[in-house]
């Protein structure tokens, strides 16, 4: 699985324009991930923190895989002072052929997302057993 690096989301790209906007355009974040190799496929765990189950979009289209989390922070007041700003996630990855995208499995437990990418049954080793005749 390699990464398919983009500049930002289609949706926020095409929002650009030459005339002036009355909203700052939205910044993403790569969320930080580890890939695990099993014999039943790959493991992704990404952090996101801040991201609720609403709030995170992932899709497969074209062997592409996207994850997209926006933050929605909670706040009690009006800001009087911020030192950082919560920002959205988004990452893209290219997925092999091997992977069966129709059993992709998604899991958010506070803020980690663990994919489960299966590898689809033709790529599964098989054992051929021999016997003597």
């Amino acid at each position: 699985m390699a990464e398919k690096t983009v500049a930002a989301p289609a949706e926020v790209a095409s929002q650009t324009s030459d005339r002036e906007g009355t909203r700052a355009e939205e910044r993403y974040v790569s969320p930080p991930v580890d890939i695990y190799e099993t014999k039943e496929g790959l493991m992704l765990v990404a952090d996101l923190p801040g991201v609720t189950a609403e709030g995170l979009d992932i899709q497969v289209k074209d062997d592409i895989l996207t994850i997209n989390g926006r933050v929605r922070p909670q706040m009690l007041g009006e800001p009087v002072y911020c030192e950082f700003e919560l920002l959205s996630f988004f990452r893209q990855f290219q997925l092999a052929e091997d992977v069966d995208t129709s059993r992709i499995t998604a899991q958010l437990r506070n803020g980690v997302l663990e994919l489960s990418l299966p590898k689809a049954e033709a790529a599964k080793p098989k054992t051929i057993k021999v016997e003597l005749g």
